[in-house]
């Protein structure tokens, strides 16, 4: 008796195994068959985190962009190589002697760290965005200094000067959003462009105020008034090049309309900044701000030793950074976050630093053939990735040390980050925690998702060339999370 019914629960317990698989199985089998995704590449994967096991697939090991998703490799790489307390030290020095008037007979160098946060609206109130730069001017203070004969350098070539990664398109590259990073980073580098529009449609614009002032910026605007409502301005121009372009419309009778776009040459806004800010501190300055780019200077590194610190800033935790970078989506912070790791392992804080770096690490612990990556945070239409790298990476990050930290990074679905609105009042509330991306024709997800009968879950879901609205095709994706949440 005590036989048969062994026999018995083995036979439930394998059958209700078996229908879970099938149920999630069946779950993507027909999203995969909407008529919206005729066209469309998909690749899906999931599996049961306690075990291993591969619980549904489709498609795994097809690679393709999938936007912003790519920050899991960024942030996750970051991490479990530095660590959630590391903090990117940025460096005052001056290369002179200081007379018995005040006077340094020499320049002051500021000695980029890779430092994202510095000035940085997610971690300062406006009005205390520069009160790391009023601590560098009492340093200088301290140190006797009344006055400066030299120059300001401003020295971000430990971390290169390509400007932007691989693969970012004309079209991004002067907005907001492709910001690229620098080692000498500042005010998230964006500008703000204040605009009055017209109450008649089809006028140009009127440029009211540009902030930060950009000495020798050159704005063509083209932007116009329209009856069409939103921010509907694209903002052009290359890093370093002072030409920039709007095109575009925005809303009629509007009075000081925001547009914001990438900041040219941070690593000289950083010596225009602390040059302004010495002279309004009474300091005076008879050189001018500089940077090491604009001096051909392929590094001044070598030559620090040599020099007098002043000051050392030790920058935001990269916790807090991650977590910015994968709630909100920061692309300028996921490319931080691979400068970061190439600078530390390889003494060079390019981006193809860091993705080498992270190739290195990841290719220790699971299969990256097929991956490609030029970015850290999925701008570039040129990275191809699959759910099965994603679902490895994840698997992996629950081993880490770090688990908790990466976890503590993501999105909540219902409940905050970009997963605010996702399955809300759903199955998968509060049980997914994942980054989301998308772009034109891409949407994706990956994650973590723990479900009703206590098993934990790594999935990926990744869409390309869908032809419904992107409304239409998250709430289709939503059908499959909310099946996994429900095993």
């Amino acid at each position: 008796m005590k036989i048969l019914s062994l026999t018995l629960l083995i036979i439930l317990f394998l059958g209700f195994s078996t229908h879970s698989q099938q149920s999630i199985q069946s779950a993507i089998d027909q999203f995969a068959n909407d008529p919206a995704l005729k066209h469309a590449s998909i690749s899906f994967k999931v599996i049961d985190l306690n075990t291993g096991n591969e619980i549904a697939t489709l498609d795994p090991n097809r690679t393709m962009p999938t936007a912003s998703t790519a920050k899991l490799f960024s942030t996750a790489t970051a991490l479990d190589i530095l660590g959630p307390e590391f903090r990117p030290i940025t460096k005052v020095y001056h290369d002179g002697e200081v007379d018995s008037s005040g006077v340094l007979k020499g320049n002051v160098w500021i000695r980029g760290g890779g430092d994202p946060a510095l000035g940085s609206k997610y971690f300062n109130k406006p009005e205390a965005q520069l009160a790391f730069m009023n601590d560098w001017v009492q340093a200088l203070k301290a140190a006797g200094i009344k006055s400066i004969t030299g120059d300001i350098i401003a020295d971000a070539s430990e971390f290169g000067y390509e400007g932007a990664p691989d693969g970012w398109n004309w079209v991004d590259l002067g907005n907001y959003y492709g910001a690229g990073p620098s080692g000498l980073t500042l005010y998230d580098n964006l500008v703000r462009y204040y605009f009055s529009v017209s109450s008649t449609a089809g006028r140009i614009v009127k440029v009211n105020t540009i902030e930060p002032k950009v000495d020798g910026l050159v704005f063509h605007n083209y932007i116009k008034s329209s009856s069409r409502r939103g921010d509907n301005a694209y903002l052009y121009g290359a890093p370093y090049s002072l030409d920039r372009f709007g095109t575009g419309t925005l809303p009629v009778n509007s009075s000081n309309f925001l547009v914001k776009g990438s900041l040219p040459d941070p690593e000289f806004q950083f010596a225009s900044e602390l040059f302004r800010a010495l002279k309004s501190a009474n300091i005076s300055v008879d050189g001018k701000p500089m940077s090491v780019r604009k001096m051909n200077k392929q590094s001044a590194s070598n030559h620090y030793e040599s020099y007098t610190l002043l000051i050392e800033h030790k920058g935001e935790r990269l916790f807090n950074v991650a977590k910015e970078t994968n709630m909100r989506s920061v692309n300028l912070f996921a490319e931080h976050m691979l400068t970061l790791v190439g600078h530390a392992s390889n003494g060079d804080g390019s981006t193809k630093s860091g993705i080498r770096a992270m190739e290195n690490h990841w290719k220790k612990y699971f299969s990256i053939q097929g991956m490609q990556l030029n970015d850290g945070s999925g701008l570039s239409r040129m990275n191809a990735v699959s759910a099965n790298h994603f679902v490895a990476l994840l698997a992996q990050m629950k081993k880490s040390k770090y688990a908790s930290d990466f976890v503590a990074t993501l999105p909540i679905a219902g409940q905050s980050g970009t997963l605010r609105n996702v399955c809300k009042g759903q199955a998968a509330q509060g049980r997914m925690y994942a980054k989301s991306g998308s772009m034109t024709r891409i949407k994706s997800y990956a994650g973590y998702i723990s479900s009703q009968s206590g098993k934990e879950f790594a999935f990926a879901l990744i869409v390309n060339n869908y032809t419904c609205s992107l409304s239409v095709l998250r709430r289709k994706m939503e059908t499959v999370f909310n099946r996994i949440a429900l095993q």
